[in-house]
């Protein structure tokens, strides 16, 4: 291997027989040609499956509503992210020059689309047994902080069963402006309910973010919460 495979080996505690699968693991498809989209489809999956294999044995008595929500929580991009980042696998990246020169070793869809490639070339390199082993591994003190109480609900969630049980109407999001390059957007956004009368405005990274700003700014308004995300 190389130095840079060295390197990434060290960090998911794998060395691949085959270089050739993680170096296709780590091709993005603005790369042109042959990628790692294919490995992506494979390790989504097994993902899916080691992640529910486990809360089936961790959580002998969760319904199977409750186990498919921890397991959202597990596997999605954001956390898929997380994990890349602490590998730094945005060194090992292989980006066309329009990705390479907007940030693309930065951008969590890329991050986790690429550990889903990683999780499927191991796979093949490897078996299910040796997948299972890392990705716990990767995963141990996600799944061991796991408890089955509910999470604290995000502020848009918060803020649309506050207008639930109030029988009122929705909130309504619209974004006013993106501004910035493409790897540092700024999003500003408003949120507007019938019963407050004017627009809530926040601006973010994302435009998750903004909309998250912006609903809780407006719980705040309402009396809902204290400003902290604690209730009233």
């Amino acid at each position: 291997m190389n130095n840079p495979l060295v390197k990434l080996s060290q960090r998911i505690g794998y060395a691949f027989r085959d270089e050739s699968l993680i170096t296709l693991a780590l091709t993005h498809r603005s790369k042109g040609g042959v990628n790692n989209e294919r490995l992506e489809f494979l390790g989504d999956s097994i993902l899916n499956f080691i992640i529910a294999e486990d809360l089936f044995r961790r959580f002998g008595s969760a319904k199977e509503g409750k186990l498919s929500r921890l397991r959202a929580r597990m596997v999605k991009g954001v956390t898929l992210a997380a994990i890349a980042r602490e590998f730094e696998l945005g060194d090992f990246l292989l980006l066309g020059s329009g990705e390479l020169k907007s940030g693309g070793h930065r951008r969590e869809s890329i991050l986790a689309d690429t550990v889903e490639a990683i999780i499927g070339a191991m796979y093949l390199d490897a078996g299910m047994d040796v997948v299972r082993e890392r990705v716990l591994s990767w995963y141990a003190s996600r799944l061991d902080s796991l408890t089955l109480e509910d999470p604290i609900k995000d502020p848009k969630t918060r803020l649309q069963e506050y207008q639930q049980g109030n029988h009122s109407s929705l909130p309504k999001y619209k974004v006013l402006s993106v501004e910035g390059p493409t790897n540092e957007q700024v999003f500003t956004v408003e949120c507007r309910i019938p019963e407050y009368p004017e627009a809530i405005v926040a601006r973010g990274s994302s435009r998750r973010a903004a909309e998250q700003t912006a609903a809780s700014e407006l719980l705040t308004l309402l009396g809902a919460e204290d400003g902290n995300g604690g209730k009233v």
